[in-house]
């Protein structure tokens, strides 16, 4: 994961510091491109111990069309969490409790989590049900029988829509491409990019995508290119960055997906296998909301 060092190397070296949304601070690099070659291991950062059950979770709650933490929670995903307590703050029946104790709410109370740990039209709604449009089952489809059109697109960005998500998509748009040999490449367009806990995340789960998308087509996964827009590393993880940089990258590990008798939107948490993931220690750092 040398792609992943050369992007933090590049917005230390040419960022500039910016003032944000959260008040935290960031050294922020517009428009950056990082290409991962899924032929030669599955793209999980090894500097630092990432949450691989986390991001299948979360790629499969994507492709459900879920917008509820509650799945989340259940499996004991918390990335999601402090977006819609931030929300509950505001409410009228707020009492004050912990995001711990709002937590264990959305876990026992059925009718607390539908209301509370709903996040809005995110990601899965827009994937699923844009405007009435399933767009990531029409993509598979277009994939199939017009392979080399260059309108394989998912946008989980709608306009009309943003103002009721509980966080607007970060990732935003993404592209395919089938190559003549039989290959498929996947393009995201992420508008904002957190390098510290975000990214690694992010390159991770669509490289998850696109191998289950190349599954569901008999295709092989190839190329996945990374392109930010912000990219930015908060001031309070500048320790943690360069804390990474002195750290040499391992050998990546490898994934395997049990794909017998099953589509990309039957394939469950048990059938998605990593091996070899030896990475060096987890570096923690505060999410900034």
């Amino acid at each position: 994961m040398e792609q992943y060092l050369q992007l933090v190397k590049n917005v230390l070296a040419n960022g500039e510091s910016r003032t944000d949304r959260t008040k935290t601070g960031t050294v922020s690099l517009f428009g950056t491109q990082s290409r991962y070659d899924l032929r030669v291991g599955f793209p999980l950062l090894t500097t630092k111990k990432v949450f691989f059950k986390a991001i299948v979770h979360e790629m499969l709650w994507f492709i459900k069309g879920d917008t509820n933490i509650k799945y989340l929670v259940d499996n004991n995903v918390n990335i999601w969490n402090e977006w819609p307590y931030e929300i509950y703050k505001k409410s009228a029946v707020f009492q004050g409790e912990t995001l711990t104790e709002f937590i264990e709410k959305i876990k026992t109370d059925a009718a607390f989590a539908q209301k509370y740990g709903e996040l809005g039209p995110v990601y899965g709604k827009q994937w699923r049900d844009f405007e009435g449009v399933d767009q990531l089952k029409q993509v598979i489809e277009d994939i199939k029988v017009n392979p080399y059109s260059r309108r394989h697109i998912v946008s989980a960005w709608n306009p009309a829509q943003v103002n009721q998500m509980a966080l607007p998509p970060c990732h935003s748009f993404f592209q395919f491409y089938v190559s003549s040999q039989g290959e498929l490449d996947l393009q995201l367009y992420q508008r904002s990019g957190d390098i510290f806990l975000g990214v690694p995340f992010n390159i991770a789960s669509y490289s998850l995508l696109l191998t289950l998308v190349a599954l569901e087509c008999n295709l092989k996964p190839r190329y996945f290119i990374h392109t930010i827009g912000d990219a930015h590393i908060y001031t309070n993880h500048l320790e943690q960055v360069n804390q990474q940089l002195q750290r040499t990258p391992k050998t990546l590990p490898q994934l395997t997906i049990d794909f017998s008798k099953k589509s990309i939107f039957a394939v469950n948490y048990e059938d998605i296998k990593l091996t070899d993931y030896d990475p060096h220690p987890p570096i923690k750092g505060l999410v900034a909301v």
